[in-house]
């Protein structure tokens, strides 16, 4: 009977546990919970207290843009004085310094510039399966990150169309956006 294969999650729950018996051991022998850097050697401390990390921001400035995903639309800024285009939205223009800025929809369309395929996720993405991320163009010209909808790779290609769409991310259950391929 062949055992089941281990998920990204399981196995970074399996060295956390191996590590902290390390540290344990180093602990014991040196009356601190301190340890060697594997990379560069220098002396680390382990602090014994876990920290769950949840967060609050204020988004009162860009609510326009989580707004209007509801109505499966993406937004940008530009800047009323210089024109520039921002994705993720800014409401302060870094190039001229100025608070004037507009909402503009992001057109749906454009093109695959690159993309990657994430199988070593960070922890608090261990839950999902492998993804893949990429970067589109739009029709006018603002590039877009995003995850791409498609399991396969090899189904991608650079200069691909593109549509970005509004999702629900799973199982957050919160809406967000992403490059899907447009097959011919």
């Amino acid at each position: 009977m062949s055992e089941k294969k281990k998920t990204q999650k399981e196995m970074a729950d399996e060295a956390m546990k191996q590590f902290y018996e390390f540290v344990e051991s180093m602990k014991k022998s040196l009356g601190v919970p301190m340890f060697p850097d594997m990379k560069t050697g220098v002396a680390l401390w382990l602090d014994i207290r876990e920290l769950t990390f949840k967060f609050m921001i204020s988004v009162e400035k860009t609510r326009n843009f989580f707004n209007a995903l509801a109505d499966g639309k993406i937004l940008a800024t530009k800047c009323k004085k210089c024109g520039e285009i921002y994705f993720p939205p800014q409401v302060d223009c870094p190039k001229c310094k100025e608070s004037d800025i507009e909402w503009i929809e992001l057109p749906k369309k454009g093109k695959l510039l690159t993309y990657t395929v994430i199988n070593a996720k960070p922890y608090s993405f261990s839950h999902y399966d492998d993804y893949i991320v990429g970067v589109a163009e739009l029709e006018n010209g603002v590039k877009v990150t995003a995850w791409v909808r498609e399991k396969d790779p090899k189904n991608l290609r650079v200069g691909m169309d593109i549509e970005l769409k509004v999702v629900k991310r799973k199982p957050e259950e919160y809406l967000t956006y992403e490059l899907v391929p447009i097959t011919q």
